[in-house]
């Protein structure tokens, strides 16, 4: 597990899924602003699920986000079309509603960046979220992203097109790199 000061990030578990399918993948609305996919109903079981374990992947790793006080599932945190050649990788997380508003994804971005510039060695880490997630937004910039521009109206999201916005993070531009989370043994 990788540790930072309120949230972890570890393998996801076969009993993450219903609870995370259930949470965060039911709640339309919410989930329609988290995936660029429209939503399609996907039985919490099904393979096809989005937490679904799936088995090691060169392009994509996928964590459970756990908080640290409460050894509670949190939510899920992943770097996605992790590209080797170009060495890099986009950031996505989504926190349970319970576990929002409590600073743990401020700490699991920067365990993401850990994970992407020093265990997989990537150069350039890029979110893109929707222009009024202030939340994301500032945890992205907290962890020295930098907002590099404004996609307008570039989002179906339930209705309407909404604006996206695009940060960017170079290995060398990280301010975590010199309070890096650890790894348990």
């Amino acid at each position: 597990m990788l540790r930072g000061d309120r949230a972890g990030l570890r393998a996801r578990h076969e009993d993450d899924v219903p609870v995370l399918h259930r949470e965060l993948y039911e709640d339309v609305a919410t989930r329609s602003r988290a995936d660029s996919r429209a939503w399609r109903p996907i039985p919490e079981g099904s393979p096809e699920s989005p937490y679904a374990v799936t088995a090691p992947s060169d392009t994509l790793a996928c964590f459970s986000v756990v908080d640290l006080e409460s050894q509670e599932l949190a939510g899920e945190a992943l770097l996605w079309n992790i590209d080797a050649h170009n060495r890099n990788a986009h950031l996505g997380i989504s926190l349970r509603p319970a576990f929002r508003g409590r600073g743990l994804g401020a700490d699991v971005v920067q365990l993401l960046c850990h994970y992407g510039f020093v265990v997989r060695g990537l150069q350039r880490l890029q979110v893109e979220t929707l222009a009024d997630n202030t939340a994301m937004i500032a945890a992205a910039t907290g962890a020295g992203f930098t907002v590099e521009g404004r996609l307008r109206a570039a989002a179906w999201v339930y209705g309407s097109f909404e604006d996206e916005v695009v940060l960017g993070l170079l290995a060398r531009e990280w301010a975590g790199a010199e309070t890096a989370p650890h790894a348990e043994p």
